[in-house]
């Protein structure tokens, strides 16, 4: 039950959500997806039950992601994910109605954080806040923003890159792209396709991502056996896979990241460009840890580049930190926000 206090954050990634609760840390991190029958229009699973069954369903269900590239494509769906993953958190008898901030993209539009404000207060929120996911990454990997330093942040989710330049407390420059990990997996799938004549699914191209994939050449390469269907004889093949291709399959959604980050510096004011300079790029989020893309986009900028530690959960860690200091963030937050 909730208690006076028990406010929460949520990292709403179109991959994967956190929930942060505050005093209590991170209590879930689950899949972004929600199993429903077409017939009763009712949800059967929702986060790691219903990510099994991606791919794997009979006609009468189907398993979505109701978000897109960063922002709610189902709104109806997105409330009942939220309403689940609340409920899971803290149970479904609540005393007070908590406060709520969620991370969002930073390129959002005002229709875009409206729904994400309403779906969030019918979950059940009194309060909804957004802070956008630059500022909740570099306060979660450790940033002191308050300072009038230049910080740049890199946060790779699974539908959106944010790349911004922070200093006292907001964003000076930024970028949002609709290149992150999600368009490495369809990447991997039309190469598949295209190179081996094989259909693979959105489950199997991330294994691969996550195994062999690469934005960077490696010393030694690695293989992997890939199982798939053959598109002219349509029986299942097994064939192996290295990481060499993986690195062609990649290489063009790894260099519009890589320009982006480069547009960003080159619109960078100079006392700012040269604090960069001086402390590196942060990298976050879970496409941070694509092998070698800390050294693919520190050679196109010729600025160190380091992933952050727990890269995953910083955006999550961020929006958390946050809860417990909303008064000195206010002024970042103040238009973002809805009441219930």
């Amino acid at each position: 039950m909730f208690g006076l206090n028990s406010d929460i954050g949520i990292d709403l990634g179109t991959a994967s959500v956190l929930v942060f609760v505050k005093n209590k840390g991170i209590v879930l991190q689950e899949p972004s997806v929600v199993a429903i029958d077409k017939n009763t229009n009712s949800i059967l699973a929702v986060g790691q039950e219903a990510r099994r069954m991606l791919g794997r369903t009979p006609g009468n269900i189907v398993a979505i992601r109701p978000l897109k590239d960063g922002v709610i494509s189902d709104y109806e769906v997105t409330e009942k994910m939220l309403k689940y993953f609340i409920n899971k958190t803290v149970g479904k008898k609540w005393i007070f109605k908590p406060k709520i901030i969620v991370c969002v993209p930073s390129g959002v539009t005002e229709v875009e954080k409206r729904a994400v404000i309403d779906a969030t207060n019918e979950a059940g929120a009194k309060m909804t806040y957004l802070i956008e996911e630059p500022i909740a990454a570099a306060i979660g990997a450790g940033l002191d923003i308050a300072q009038p330093n230049g910080h740049m942040i890199v946060d790779i989710g699974g539908g959106t890159t944010d790349v911004a330049v922070i200093s006292l407390g907001g964003i000076v420059v930024s970028n949002s792209i609709k290149v992150a990990g999600d368009k490495f997996d369809e990447a991997i799938i039309r190469y598949m396709r295209k190179k081996h004549n094989i259909m693979i699914g959105e489950r199997t191209a991330e294994e691969m991502k996550i195994t062999i994939g690469g934005a960077y050449p490696r010393e030694k390469y690695e293989v992997m056996n890939v199982r798939g269907r053959n598109l002219v004889s349509g029986l299942p093949v097994n064939i192996e896979v290295t990481s060499e291709e993986m690195l062609e399959a990649l290489e063009e959604s790894i260099m519009t990241i890589a320009d982006s980050v480069h547009s960003v510096l080159e619109k960078t004011p100079p006392e700012l460009a040269s604090d960069i300079a001086d402390q590196g790029i942060i990298m976050t989020g879970g496409g941070a840890l694509l092998w070698g893309l800390d050294k693919m986009i520190s050679k196109r900028c010729g600025i160190p580049v380091r992933v952050a530690e727990n890269a995953v959960s910083c955006v999550a860690k961020g929006t958390g930190k946050a809860l417990e200091s909303l008064h000195l963030l206010e002024s970042q937050l103040k238009g973002n926000k809805g009441r219930r």
